[in-house]
């Protein structure tokens, strides 16, 4: 499968929450695919992320998907700014992280028996459920390992991926789909050179 392509699901090859969740649009053109089309689409994909309060009955508020695209368009704008050096206006992020922000409890466990920190939802807003995206965005960013954010440098290809490789030499969103693709096109090209 070639990630430029349009495909049904959403990515999750970017080795962060924040660039995975940049990662539900991708392609170029024609050949652009948004895997957040609608409220449910927005929920499965934090069901998907781990990040769906535990409650299975939850239901999934109206405006989940306008608050998601805002923040993923507002995400991607920061990313590729910092990757150039450059300011960006991050006011989606900054709102989402005031609005959402999660409250913690000292709670007492009682099959550890021990003491511990419940971090809950403030309510069932979508900023409360966006909330962890936009934190692990501020994390990444403002991180040390932020030099290693990487484009995909297959033809065609906008995905984003954190290189914690030991080497930092990744250069494919995915070896299985952009890797093998660019590898085959140069032996194809060194081929018909020779």
């Amino acid at each position: 499968m070639n990630p430029t392509s349009t495909s049904s699901g959403p990515l999750f090859l970017a080795d962060n929450l924040a660039l995975d969740f940049i990662n539900t649009e991708y392609g170029v053109g024609d050949q652009r695919h948004d895997c957040l089309t609608d409220d449910q689409s927005v929920a499965s994909w934090l069901k998907l992320a781990g990040l769906w309060p535990d409650g299975a009955n939850q239901p999934i508020p109206c405006g989940l998907l306008a608050e998601a695209r805002g923040l993923r368009d507002c995400a991607r704008a920061v990313v590729n700014a910092a990757m150039k050096g450059v300011p960006a206006d991050f006011t989606a992020i900054n709102q989402v992280l005031a609005a959402g922000c999660p409250v913690k409890r000292l709670e007492w466990d009682g099959e550890a028996q021990e003491l511990r920190i419940g971090v809950h939802h403030r309510d069932s807003s979508p900023a409360s459920l966006l909330w962890p995206v936009a934190d692990a965005l501020v994390r990444l960013v403002t991180g040390d390992k932020f030099e290693f954010v990487r484009q995909c440098e297959a033809h065609g290809c906008i995905l984003l991926f954190h290189d914690l490789s030991k080497s930092h030499r990744r250069r494919w969103c995915s070896m299985a789909t952009c890797g093998n693709r660019m590898k085959v096109a140069a032996f194809r090209s060194r081929k018909k050179s020779a």
